[in-house]
């Protein structure tokens, strides 16, 4: 797609809806402050009845409020001025800790955020620790521990397409509604900021402007995903139409770990800007080879840098599109062939940062391995 394009996407709080990347980071030691997060809940099939009495009291309404300033009129007609906005989400709690996870672009750019558990209650929460890569933010209040409900997190892993799902949230501001449906596909692909991710999971529940940061549940009363994403198609609508896309529970795991321990989430990264070669782009360029990736660009100190990985150099327009050759050729990452950008972040992905990779590559027609030690990719958004 990415979802055939920006257009079609709509955003579920009340502000840009951003996708998620892969993370590759791994989980705190256990006696941390994410140690506590929940596990995975007995086996049996629950009623939506029984799931919604079950999870319901641990999930909460978030308000988000951004003020912002417009400069003077430069001809004295009027000073600054300034303007309220709220966006309106959803999230739930992870811990008795008061951890709350959400997605980022609900709270992105809030001065003020306040959680609500019953539509009456107001309290005001903190951001533990945000990551724009993965669209998570993890939140924390404080109040009674035994007043929180934390939401086990299953195994997203194991989600299977058709297995009956129901999503609770705030859709319209409508405190802790529950639709259900099944899972549509597995791996499928959201863009976010910087990158793409093939792992999301699409849902036919009906989920809404407000949805966003709500779990996704399965049959135990587990969390499998964090809706954040709805696809309107070519209708130029902006409610339901029963394409919506959820962020992984394992990834909720891994990131929200990190997010609690560090208020960061690490993401391995290379530092290159490529190109799939096709038949006739090789025949075109005279390439030494019919498949792999031309490197375009490299990021100034990033992990490709350091290796010496070299970009192209010469642009050239081939029907309207222009292509920066001269650079090396990627053929394969740690044995496994590469065709395609795709093919090659979902194997960066799998990894750490600090982790070394054997690249092997075409250089001035004669091969070569290059060994990369990945950095960390850098933080985009605020």
């Amino acid at each position: 797609m990415a979802l055939g394009g920006a257009d079609v996407l709509g955003k579920l709080g009340s502000r840009t809806t951003i996708e998620q990347a892969a993370p590759t980071v791994t989980t705190v030691a256990p006696g941390s402050a994410s140690a506590s997060l929940a596990t995975p809940g007995a086996s049996g099939a629950l009623s939506d009845i029984e799931i919604y009495r079950r999870d319901a009291p641990g999930v909460v309404q978030i308000t988000a409020t951004s003020t912002t300033t417009a400069p003077a009129d430069p001809f004295g007609f009027f000073g600054p001025q300034t303007t309220t906005s709220q966006a309106l989400g959803s999230g739930f709690v992870i811990d008795k800790a008061g951890h709350i996870v959400t997605n980022y672009h609900v709270i992105a750019g809030a001065q003020k955020i306040q959680v609500s558990f019953s539509g009456q209650d107001a309290i005001r929460a903190t951001v533990v620790g945000k990551d724009a890569t993965t669209d998570l933010a993890v939140l924390k209040i404080d109040a009674q521990a035994r007043s929180f409900t934390p939401l086990p997190l299953g195994d997203s892993s194991t989600v299977q397409v058709g297995a009956p799902v129901v999503a609770i949230g705030n859709p319209f501001g409508l405190t802790r509604t529950l639709t259900a449906g099944v899972v549509s596909a597995v791996q499928r692909t959201i863009s976010s900021p910087d990158q793409q991710r093939e792992d999301a999971i699409q849902t036919d529940a009906s989920i809404n402007h407000g949805n966003s940061g709500g779990p996704l549940i399965d049959d135990h009363g587990d969390v499998i995903g964090v809706t954040s994403q709805i696809s309107t198609g070519n209708t130029g609508e902006q409610g339901n139409v029963g394409i919506g896309f959820a962020i992984p529970s394992n990834t909720v795991r891994t990131v929200a770990a990190q997010l609690i321990s560090t208020g960061k989430a690490l993401h391995a990264y290379l530092g290159v800007g490529t190109f799939g070669i096709t038949a006739r782009l090789a025949r075109i360029f005279n390439l030494p080879v019919r498949s792999g990736l031309l490197v375009e660009q490299v990021s100034k100190g990033s992990a490709a840098a350091k290796a010496g990985l070299r970009p192209g150099t010469t642009g050239v327009v081939v029907q309207g599109m222009t292509y920066e050759v001269g650079g090396d050729i990627i053929a394969s990452v740690d044995g496994k062939a590469v065709t395609n950008p795709d093919e090659l972040l979902e194997v960066i992905s799998s990894h750490q940062p600090g982790d070394r990779l054997s690249l092997r590559i075409y250089r001035d027609g004669k091969t070569k391995t290059v060994k990369v030690t990945l950095g960390n990719r850098p933080e985009t958004g605020s």
